[in-house]
């Protein structure tokens, strides 16, 4: 391949990435503030001491499960969102927009009895006997605080997510940011008030993060929904959305089908990533508090993975319910390109500056020196993260959902996670490692999402069979 056809194929003109960036930046903006403040809020807690911010990280992987339930049934709707958005169906957005609704007010209801009941033996699959002069009991008991007052704010939480996701499908990206921004300015403020009790509140330390966090996701969808609702002209598919909640047989078939492997794939994909921090758990509460760290501080770097599949699902979705195939396919192969680039980027930073943020935590030497290591090894692996992330988007953008369940969650169970419990329990290498073997072991999904896009198997209009599409 020449320079030219070369630079053709994957490299934009401007108007193409500021198109992109239109979109990205400000989901970057709003998920990056909001990582950035669940980092402030991770120290806030870190600070009160590791048993503390242990059980607090403990918890927050658990509910990571289902917060990637909510976030795989909703994309499952979210793809004809986009499609119908794109083929001017008002109607179409509408019944998504109540799918959304029944299926949020499902899986909400069912975390919360979940959780209510079996909280505390999900908790403790992650206390193992620790050499390292952790207090496992105290963990526990912090866990179990948080965790009761987390609970209240999931109902808010899946609204947000259903109004917020309908909204950036439609092209509205700006005012889910700025609910963003409010929220986790409400998040901070009352950390700080709560945590440590300024001013005339009290010191409710680990329950002061959950009650802040909960308040600022109240706040946030009080912002989204009433935005949502009254402005017609800019939302003309929430006219009558609430009219009834019944959707079409038809159409919830549709969906179902679309979108049960996404669901089952985040559930499983999630449950599978507890699997592996219950693995590194083994190693000590040393190893669970590094491990939080560092996750904390990657997820603030790793928003641009996460705006960048959210602009492939929206431009390229849009192409596709126009019936734009070629363009659509070109589209996702300069994303693929631009995000691989930016995740490069990201990785150099995270590297500099892996040694900085452990400092400071109020935490012992060794959990600080894993967290540094996890960071080094997290930026060694991000140009690949941010490959997959972007393959991944481009499968589901088109409705192959089953093509993106075998991709990832399939991978998890079948590869991740039998490594990760054999290097575990069988072997004495060092967590950093582990975690570096499990990273190398995901090469093979990088060439088979390589080989999928290049392909085209998810080139395709999933709403509008009447609309005259190109051939690709």
């Amino acid at each position: 391949m020449n320079e030219t056809k070369f630079y053709k194929k994957f490299i934009g003109d401007r108007d193409f990435y500021r198109r992109v960036l239109r979109i990205a930046v400000p989901i970057m903006v709003q998920t990056g503030i909001t990582n950035f403040v669940s980092l402030l809020d991770n120290i806030m807690v870190g600070r009160t001491g590791t048993e503390q911010m242990s059980g607090v990280a403990i918890v927050n992987q658990l509910l990571f499960v289902f917060y990637l339930c909510v976030f795989g049934g909703l994309a499952g709707a979210g793809i004809f969102t986009a499609q119908f958005f794109g083929a001017k169906n008002d109607e179409g957005v509408r019944s998504t927009f109540r799918y959304k609704i029944w299926l949020g007010g499902i899986l909400t209801a069912g975390a919360i009895i979940v959780f209510t009941c079996f909280g505390d033996r999900l908790v403790q699959l992650y206390l193992n006997g620790s050499n390292d002069g952790g207090d496992l009991e105290a963990a526990l008991g912090y866990a179990m605080d948080y965790m009761k007052i987390i609970l209240t704010g999931l109902p808010a939480f899946t609204a947000v997510q259903i109004y917020s996701n309908t909204l950036r499908e439609c092209g509205e990206t700006v005012v889910p940011m700025r609910a963003g921004i409010v929220a986790v300015a409400v998040n901070l403020v009352f950390n700080y008030l709560l945590i440590y009790g300024h001013l005339f509140f009290p010191a409710l330390g680990v329950r002061g993060a959950a009650a802040a966090t909960v308040l600022s996701r109240f706040c946030e969808m009080a912002i989204v929904v009433i935005w949502a609702h009254t402005h017609k002209k800019e939302c003309p598919y929430m006219k009558g959305v609430f009219r009834t909640l019944g959707v079409p047989w038809e159409t919830v078939k549709k969906l179902f089908v679309t979108g049960l492997p996404l669901l089952i794939n985040e559930a499983l994909w999630s449950a599978g990533m507890a699997m592996l921090a219950q693995c590194y758990s083994t190693r000590g509460l040393n190893v669970v508090a590094g491990n939080n760290i560092s996750g904390t501080v990657s997820n603030v770097f790793n928003v641009v993975f996460f705006a960048m599949g959210d602009a492939i699902a929206i431009i390229v979705g849009h192409s596709l319910g126009a019936g734009r195939l070629r363009r659509a396919k070109d589209e996702a192969t300069k994303i693929i390109t631009f995000s691989v680039f930016i995740a490069t980027c990201v990785g150099i930073v995270i590297f500099a500056t892996s040694p900085l943020f452990p400092m400071i935590y109020n935490t012992n030497a060794e959990a600080k020196r894993i967290a540094t290591h996890f960071l080094m090894a997290q930026a060694v692996f991000t140009p690949q993260i941010g490959l997959l992330h972007a393959t991944y988007f481009t499968l589901r953008s088109g409705g192959k959902t089953f093509v993106t369940f075998l991709f990832d969650s399939f991978f998890m169970w079948v590869v991740s996670v039998p490594l990760a419990y054999v290097l575990s329990r069988y072997t004495g290498l060092y967590v950093i490692w582990i975690f570096a073997f499990l990273q190398m072991s995901e090469w093979i999904k990088c060439a088979i999402g390589i080989i999928l896009v290049k392909k085209g198997i998810w080139i395709n209009n999933i709403v509008s069979a009447e609309t005259e599409q190109e051939t690709v």
